[in-house]
């Protein structure tokens, strides 16, 4: 066969760690490559896209994050842009501002290592895959993930897609390679979530802002949304039960994982507790409240003398 008629595509692998618990006829089994992003990532992103030149269609930088002991999950935690000209012609990278950026984040996070770059746009263009082959440099034996973000909002969606490369051709050079799509979640902290929530309100408004709740404004929907989803659990149960949606053997047993750890309570108990708690909660406002009232009063007074 002639070997100049033949496409040579050799997949990136991900060396497997041998573990006490692994057998050794699954250590010469790869898992697949996923990635999660921290929302912050997300917003930094958007930051340095809005703060680009007037001249720049899309701005990149580099991806911090961790790796799994084998390789295959990447959790990116941060990120930070890099200066970078694009012309018809040739793309110049500052790879000196990138290692200085990435020396002085070690001394505040030595755990997190690069792990790829992102770039703003939909489309891969040209000269993607000469960036990559600097980063996959950077990032040694494992592969870099590439993240694009869609500030264009197509189809009115901030699509975010995230990839890793694959050579391409009988010669290894750095524009033969391939972009292969991974899997990519959104990972955040339970503290996280509430920020978020709150921003996402936003979208509802016609002025594109929100305010922040009261604590009785959190509690009351917090019982609406959990009312809701009770509603919609019985309503699910009710069509399995009268034979209009078939059963979900995978649901049933969440479900019935679900209500057995909820505690058997008499109803007259749980309103009493209940009750309590929000007492304790109105008399907290209600300190919180006169204590801000005191430091204004006595602020004032302070003036006036």
């Amino acid at each position: 066969m002639d070997n100049t008629s033949t496409l040579h595509l050799a997949l990136p692998s991900v060396q497997t760690v041998p573990t006490a618990n692994a057998p050794v006829s699954t250590l010469a089994q790869p898992r697949a490559f996923s990635s999660s992003v921290n929302p912050l990532v997300f917003f930094s992103i958007l930051d340095h896209y809005l703060r680009r030149n007037a001249d720049q269609d899309r701005v990149i930088g580099t991806l911090l994050g961790v790796r799994s002991e084998d390789g295959a999950e990447v959790e990116i935690k941060g990120c930070y842009p890099v200066p970078h000209l694009e012309t018809q012609d040739q793309v110049e990278v500052d790879m000196e501002y990138h290692r200085t950026m990435f020396d002085l984040h070690k001394q505040v996070n030595p755990k997190e290592v690069i792990v790829g770059w992102y770039a703003t746009g939909a489309d891969l263009n040209s000269y993607s895959a000469l960036i990559h082959d600097f980063y996959q440099k950077e990032v040694s034996s494992f592969p870099a993930v590439h993240l694009t973000m869609d500030t264009a909002l197509t189809n009115e969606r901030l699509g975010v897609k995230t990839y890793i490369s694959a050579s391409v051709g009988i010669t290894s050079k750095a524009d033969n390679c391939m972009f292969i799509p991974i899997p990519c979640d959104v990972k955040y902290f339970k503290a996280e979530r509430a920020g978020l929530e709150l921003l996402a309100g936003a979208k509802n408004n016609e002025s594109g802002s929100t305010t922040l709740l009261s604590d009785m404004e959190n509690l009351e929907r917090a019982i609406v949304e959990v009312q809701s989803m009770l509603e919609r659990v019985s309503e699910y149960v009710d069509t399995v039960l009268a034979g209009t949606v078939p059963a979900n053997n995978t649901v049933g047993r969440y479900l019935m994982d679900t209500v057995s750890v909820v505690p058997k309570v008499d109803a007259a108990e749980f309103e009493k507790m209940f009750n309590s708690r929000l007492q304790d909660l109105l008399m907290v406002i209600y300190l919180a409240n006169m204590t801000r009232t005191q430091l204004a009063v006595a602020k004032r007074l302070e003036k006036l003398l």
